[in-house]
């Protein structure tokens, strides 16, 4: 007769480490693409701002509504140019006049392309605004 030492029981725990293992891995592969999805969230959601800010500071530099606009949208394809999905800038705030406020409002959808592992399908919507005054002594017409 022979008599096996070691821990009673312990024939029965044979190959749990690899279960575990098994039913870990997926659960911190969908964690490290929502931590991937939050970063790229951030991220895309700060270059609409700068974008947002960059067109609203290129447009108060120009004399005329017309010139402020196109610059405007030039500054906002410059700045995002393939990371998101722009409506053209929008522009409000008081009439384009020295002292005025030039307000820039861009509406864009950033892509969830990569991340349907998780259920982040589509698209998410981002909106930022950024507002820039005008020179109070100088000419614009």
């Amino acid at each position: 007769m022979s008599v096996v030492l070691g821990r009673p029981g312990r024939q029965r725990e044979r190959g749990s480490m690899a279960v575990e293992v098994v039913l870990m891995i997926p659960v911190l592969v969908m964690f490290m693409l929502l931590v991937v999805a939050g970063g790229r969230y951030v991220s895309v959601r700060a270059d609409i701002e700068a974008a947002a800010r960059d067109a609203a500071r290129a447009a108060s530099y120009e004399r005329s509504d017309g010139a402020a606009r196109a610059a405007a949208a030039q500054a906002v394809q410059r700045g995002l140019s393939s990371r998101a999905d722009c409506d053209p800038p929008k522009f409000t705030g008081t009439r384009f006049e020295p002292g005025g406020v030039v307000v820039v409002r861009l509406d864009c959808r950033v892509s969830n392309e990569g991340l349907g592992l998780i259920g982040l399908g589509g698209s998410l919507p981002i909106s930022a605004d950024s507002a820039a005054p005008l020179e109070t002594y100088r000419r614009t017409g």
